[in-house]
């Protein structure tokens, strides 16, 4: 079951975003991410947060209109992305595609990210989709699908990646070390996807760029 989530940042380039649904797609919005569900047309089965971005009378309509709202606190231990991640979890999601992850505030930014390496999300494909880029940690074997000439960047997170080997990028590593805080994995290009990554110890956050924006010099 694919869970795609709606959370409250930046939604660069909507209209993909709504072709990027599939019909069995569990639609869920954390809190100010129903803005972006509502401006696409869309109505989730879920609002989940402290609620503090949606005015009173707007969750009354919601709620009457069938929509299940889960009420947090607003002095939480987690952030309405995170709730919204444990419970597509709860409900048995095996996918989870987030948009809408990324924004102004850097803290929020760089916690989403690190959300897909929680330990809850063990066993749960996790995706970040901003625009023309997608955001997925890599531990073991991965495959990285796209087409050729999308710049493909490896992050160590945690610590560092050991014995990392790629096939189909243009910078190949064989049994090799992408160090903690090294820019080594930025910036490869996917030649002949799916490329495929291994990952002998450690974790890696890999982001592909499909914006010609993002240009694969090193």
């Amino acid at each position: 079951m694919r869970a795609v989530i709606f959370a409250n940042g930046e939604l660069r380039e909507p209209e993909a975003a709504l072709a990027a649904l599939e019909p069995d797609d569990r639609l869920i919005a954390a809190d100010g991410g129903m803005r972006h569900l509502r401006a696409l047309g869309l109505t989730p089965a879920w609002i989940i947060g402290d609620l503090d971005s949606l005015p009173a009378t707007d969750l009354e309509r919601l709620e009457s209109g069938g929509i299940e709202v889960l009420r947090f606190p607003e002095r939480k231990d987690q952030t309405d992305l995170e709730l919204a991640m444990q419970h597509a979890v709860k409900l048995g999601a095996d996918e989870i595609v987030v948009f809408g992850a990324f924004g102004a505030r850097w803290d929020h930014t760089l916690a989403n990210l690190l959300l897909s390496l929680h330990p809850g999300m063990l066993g749960v494909q996790c995706r970040f989709v901003d625009g023309g880029q997608r955001v997925f940690p890599a531990r073991g074997l991965t495959h990285i699908e796209g087409t050729p000439g999308d710049v493909v960047s490896l992050i160590p997170v945690g610590g560092d990646a050991l014995g990392v080997t790629t096939s189909g990028l243009e910078y190949p590593l064989h049994d090799g070390r992408l160090s903690l805080g090294s820019t080594l994995g930025v910036s490869n290009v996917l030649v002949r996807p799916p490329a495929t990554l291994e990952v002998r110890q450690g974790q890696l956050l890999v982001i592909v760029s499909h914006d010609g924006n993002y240009g694969g010099g090193r």
